[in-house]
């Protein structure tokens, strides 16, 4: 769920809504808890109404608020927070005509000295709220959306269970003193595993079974994988996921999921607020003089962001551009190469301080000491160092453009 783009401000007493009647609910599977706010005029208080607890259907719930409606003969604003439910009730309000507001849970105001929660007092607490506007609306996604996104999350359900039925397995098999001494989940891992022999008959049944589960759950997770890809062609976010594979580090799936999860990117205004709403700002507890500063918040959407994290990881390497970025990014528009390609330069630049030293700056003098830190990643020094006659320059020769290019041409090879 993502905030609606507007400042998290009070409104103050002269901008309050005095013609429309805030209608806070309180929504669970079975019940939906009602209570209206309203200011008859500036000068008035505030008037709480608590209107108890109708059945969780679209039909009653609609005849309260048609009866609301002529009752105080105002326009209706209805809040509730964002829950299990889901969207069935804003998109029904919706269709009626009614302003309603989907309210994010963890920025509503909390008051700490308030020890006593009920359904109608949450109520009441919402209506009080929306006529102040202290609440902070979500983004609601389509009916599309939506359903992609249930089947991206539902991907990675499937993905953690077979994680976490690996581990099982390994388990099961350390346990009884076998052990793969090589990388796991390959075809030869798993030939071995297929051909173990236990002392008891039933622990040859207890692998048999788990390696049988192993197997459909591989098959489901790789049919989910081809709805996905087969969905993907009548998306309207195609031509998004497309451009944002040209960027290093992300594919298909990954874009898809980041898409699914976050929808229209162009609601955040910058890419501040979209940092900040996934969590991967720094924290902060200051007080008087003092200013400490922590590690991100993590807070909002986990999925995503640990899915930027791994995909950050990819630009420590040098910046180049591979068969296979060239492949994957064929359908992207010029532009989203561009800004990938630039992108490269820049965060390579950060991790491995190449281009920021070489590109374009002739006349620098060459170190070969300094040479480590440019190419940390090799295993033999040694033939980078003193290899390559031509290619590598002697120690404070200096050097111009072309000789430059050369040599981080050779620098960022495989």
């Amino acid at each position: 769920m993502a905030h609606v783009n507007h400042k998290d401000t009070v409104v103050s007493d002269s901008t309050m809504s005095t013609e429309r009647l805030h209608v806070g609910l309180d929504v669970h599977k079975a019940s939906i808890a009602i209570a209206v706010a309203y200011r008859p005029s500036l000068a008035d208080e505030i008037v709480i109404e608590d209107r108890g607890e109708i059945a969780n259907s679209p039909a009653k719930l609609a005849k309260v608020l048609a009866t609301l409606g002529d009752e105080f003969n105002r326009p209706l604003h209805v809040v509730y927070e964002a829950g299990p439910c889901g969207y069935v009730i804003w998109r029904r309000l919706t269709e009626l005509g009614y302003a309603c507001d989907v309210i994010a849970p963890s920025m509503t105001p909390k008051q700490p000295g308030v020890r006593v929660k009920t359904d109608r007092l949450d109520a009441q607490m919402l209506a009080r709220y929306a006529v102040f506007g202290y609440l902070t609306p979500i983004w609601v996604p389509d009916t599309t959306q939506e359903a992609l996104r249930d089947l991206v999350r539902f991907r990675q359900d499937v993905t953690r269970t077979l994680q976490q039925h690996r581990q099982r397995l390994n388990l099961f098999v350390l346990r009884h003193g076998h052990h793969w001494p090589n990388s796991n989940w390959t075809k030869a891992h798993r030939a071995w595993l297929e051909d173990l022999k236990f002392p008891h008959p039933v622990q040859q049944i207890t692998l048999r079974s788990s390696l049988d589960t192993l197997t459909d759950i591989e098959a489901r997770l790789t049919e989910i994988e081809a709805d996905l890809e087969t969905q993907l062609n009548s998306w309207p976010w195609q031509p998004v996921v497309q451009s944002l594979r040209a960027l290093r580090g992300i594919d298909q799936l990954a874009v898809m999921t980041l898409v699914a999860e976050l929808g229209d990117l162009r609601r955040f205004e910058a890419p501040s607020p979209l940092m900040a709403y996934l969590g991967l700002t720094p924290s902060e507890h200051s007080s008087g003089g003092r200013r400490n500063t922590g590690g991100i918040t993590k807070t909002g959407n986990g999925v995503v962001r640990r899915l930027l994290v791994e995909c950050a990881w990819t630009y420590r390497f040098p910046a180049r551009q591979t068969h296979h970025l060239q492949r994957k990014s064929r359908d992207a528009s010029d532009y989203a190469k561009q800004r990938a390609w630039d992108a490269q330069k820049r965060l390579c630049g950060l991790s491995c301080g190449r281009w920021n030293r070489f590109d374009g700056i002739g006349g620098t003098k060459f170190d070969a000491r300094r040479l480590h830190v440019w190419r940390r990643g090799s295993r033999n020094k040694k033939t980078i160092l003193y290899g390559r006659e031509g290619i590598m320059p002697a120690f404070g020769e200096v050097l111009d453009d072309m000789q430059i290019r050369l040599l981080v041409a050779w620098l960022s090879r495989d």
